[in-house]
C-alpha cells in the first residue's frame, strides 16, 4: 500500500523572522549540543499532524479543507521555550505571542473538517509553536541560552494560508512539499 506522512501548516515565509530564527539557531548551535536544526525552509506552525495515510485519502483531506474558512490574522512570534522544560530540553521553540487563539481555532476547525475522514485523534493537545531546534544530547548550556531568550522579539507575520505539506524523512532530515493550499477569506 502506498501512503504519505503529511501534515497541515502555516509556513513562516517572512524574511525578517527567518533571519532572526537563524540568529537563534547559531546561539543555540554555540552551546555545543548536538542539534538538529530546522532547516528555514522549513519553519513552520504545525496545526494537525496527520501521519501516513493512503494516497487516495490525501484527495480527501485536501477536500476537507476546501471547507475551513479563516480571516486572515497576525501572529507575533516571541520568547524562547522547550518541550518538556527549558531545564530540561528536546525541542526549542519561539512562542506564539498573538495569534495563539486564532492558531487553535484553525485546529479547531481542521480537525472538524477532517473528523468525517476517521483519521486517528492527536496524541497532544494543540500548543501553537515554532519549533526551531531538536535536541539530539548536551541540554545544559542550551538550557541556558532559552532562559536568556525567554522574551526576545522575532517578529509579526500575517497568516493568510494552510497547506497541506507531505513529509518525507531523509537521512539528512525531512523534505516536505507542498500538496494543497487553502486561503483566507479576503
Amino acid at each position: 500500500m502506498n501512503t504519505i506522512r503529511c501534515f497541515i501548516a502555516v509556513d513562516v515565509e517572512d524574511p525578517g523572522i527567518l533571519l532572526r530564527v537563524a540568529g537563534l539557531q547559531e546561539q543555540l548551535k554555540a552551546t555545543g549540543a548536538k542539534l538538529k536544526l530546522v532547516e528555514p525552509e522549513n519553519l513552520h506552525l504545525t496545526i494537525r499532524f496527520i501521519g501516513e495515510v493512503p494516497k487516495e485519502v490525501v484527495e480527501k483531506i485536501s477536500d476537507a479543507l476546501r471547507e475551513v474558512d479563516f480571516e486572515p490574522f497576525k501572529a507575533h512570534f516571541a520568547g524562547l521555550g522547550a518541550f518538556p522544560t527549558p531545564r530540561n530540553p528536546r525541542v526549542v521553540w519561539v512562542d506564539v505571542k498573538e495569534g495563539a487563539r486564532e492558531l487553535s481555532d484553525l485546529n479547531v476547525k481542521v480537525n472538524k473538517s477532517l473528523a468525517k475522514l476517521k483519521l486517528p485523534k492527536p496524541s497532544e493537545e494543540f500548543t501553537p509553536h515554532l519549533t526551531i531546534a531538536r535536541l539530539k544530547t548536551g541540554g545544559s548550556s542550551l538550557s541556558r541560552v532559552v532562559e536568556e531568550n525567554s522574551s526576545v522579539e522575532v517578529g509579526t507575520m500575517v497568516v493568510e494560508k494552510i497547506r497541506l505539506k507531505k513529509s518525507t524523512l531523509t537521512p539528512r532530515g525531512p523534505v516536505y512539499e507542498t500538496l494543497f493550499e487553502k486561503l483566507a477569506k479576503r
